[in-house]
């Protein structure tokens, strides 16, 4: 489902790599929030100049930096871009998301309303239902005292009407670790000692006020200069473009990357490391273990359920297996994972194999700014294509069939021991599942293979995903 906010990113997205290709977008850049909202246009915030604040902001994630870090209302972007570039070999472990003060439109607090369509009936299931006495009828009309009011939702569920509503802050609901609260001035802020970097809120921000903070820079700049640049895309990426695979690929060489390589390859050596792991965890006695590839999970379970780490397997992500699969061919490579995912940022910025992250976002903004259209694009040779079930890590349950898959083949001990695969999974992370992960902890869960995506669906949901 497309929507402004997500129009509006890509937009930006699509003239700064123009106009970088054209070599004119240290004159541009700073005007390209006038260009976009002209005096002659109706505003979609309280006035035109409001709405170009924002758009600097979000040139600024765009170029690398977040609002937070402006200490000069006057600094121009045209210094930023400078810094971006002059910057792009400097690697500092920096959040990869913010949230642009002037953009949040500070939401009131979640909670339930009487809407007028209230008929005041003579069952009043509401009222008999209320946990805590918090209804009451006055003038034919369902009243909510909320300072009783709990927030359980039982009102509405019963209310044969459809009169009671719930209103909702979005990025705060969406959160499923309560990482992102509004501060005493009523704006969002996000706590990064809880954030798992899963992206929910900037996906569902109608105002677009969590921006990420993007590579595009530095990137652009090192296929300008000439440098040796590797694309490492994600396996979700065959669902997002047109055309085949191998058309993409070519596509992204043509953009200026020097080689193009399937991140699957590095998941075939994630699924026969992981699943040589579990066999070793199973006959050591050890009651479950699950998957690592998710950077949004593995976050999850360090800040919110620690108990559990040592259950998480060491196996590192495709992503960083495909990165060490580029330096053995080309040790001085710079690498870029192309994916759908925000937490790759955060796993990369701290991972020395990794240089830069990309999102299909990007990539699409890039393709399209330098007017590179895939369906015209002759096939790629894909030299050593990645199996299939290393391809569908893309989909939830993709990493426990490979590993099965793998295990099958290779691990006649577990055989031996007459051992009972019980494998389960969790498809998506919300506040139910996060909670249910507590449980696993406790030992209160079957399974003894745990497969935990942040996104619905895997990583074809991904918050930078094209389609979703």
């Amino acid at each position: 489902m497309s929507n402004g906010a997500e129009r509006m990113r890509r937009e930006l997205m699509i003239r700064i790599v123009r106009d970088f290709k054209d070599g004119k977008l240290a004159d541009t850049i700073d005007r390209i929030p006038i260009a976009l909202r002209p005096k002659t246009e109706k505003s979609s915030r309280c006035c035109i100049y409001h709405d170009r604040a924002v758009l600097k902001y979000r040139l600024m994630g765009l170029l690398g930096f977040s609002s937070e870090e402006e200490t000069d209302e006057l600094r121009s972007l045209k210094s930023y871009l400078q810094e971006a570039i002059d910057n792009k070999d400097k690697k500092e472990v920096k959040q990869p998301l913010s949230v642009c003060g002037s953009a949040c439109s500070s939401c009131p607090e979640s909670r339930y309303y009487v809407t007028p369509t209230c008929r005041g009936c003579f069952a009043r299931p509401c009222v008999f239902n209320c946990p805590k006495g918090a209804i009451s009828v006055i003038n034919q009309q369902s009243h909510i005292d909320y300072s009783k009011c709990i927030k359980c939702g039982k009102c509405q569920q019963v209310c044969p009407f459809n009169a009671i509503i719930k209103t909702t802050v979005p990025c705060e609901e969406a959160c499923p670790v309560g990482a992102i609260r509004k501060n005493e001035l009523g704006v969002a802020e996000i706590d990064f000692k809880h954030c798992i970097f899963c992206g929910k809120c900037f996906s569902k921000c109608p105002f677009s006020a969590v921006m990420e903070r993007s590579q595009l820079i530095p990137i652009l700049q090192s296929i300008k200069e000439g440098r040796e640049i590797v694309a490492m895309v994600a396996p979700s990426a065959l669902m997002q473009f047109p055309g085949t695979v191998e058309q993409l690929f070519s596509a992204i060489h043509q953009a200026g990357f020097t080689d193009v390589m399937e991140v699957a390859l590095g998941a075939e050596l994630t699924t026969e490391h992981e699943a040589a792991e579990f066999a070793e965890k199973m006959i050591a006695g050890q009651k479950i273990m699950t998957t690592s590839c998710c950077t949004a999970y593995v976050e999850l379970v360090k800040r919110h359920v620690p108990e559990f780490f040592d259950k998480v397997s060491t196996t590192p992500s495709p992503m960083k297996f495909a990165a060490r699969l580029v330096h053995e061919k080309r040790p001085n490579a710079l690498t870029v994972f192309i994916g759908p995912c925000i937490a790759k940022r955060w796993e990369a910025e701290n991972a020395p194999e990794v240089d830069y992250v990309m999102t299909f976002e990007e990539l699409g903004a890039m393709l399209a700014g330098l007017g590179i259209d895939i369906m015209n694009q002759e096939p790629w040779n894909i030299e050593e294509p990645a199996d299939q079930a290393s391809r569908n890590y893309a989909k939830s349950c993709g990493v426990t069939e490979a590993v099965i898959q793998e295990m099958s083949r290779k691990n006649p001990d577990l055989a031996k021991m007459n051992f009972k695969l019980d494998n389960k999974f969790i498809n998506g992370i919300d506040k139910k599942t996060a909670k249910l992960l507590k449980l696993y902890a406790m030992g209160k869960m079957p399974g003894n293979f745990l497969e935990v995506m942040s996104c619905g669906g895997g990583c074809i949901g991904g918050p930078c995903s094209l389609i979703k």
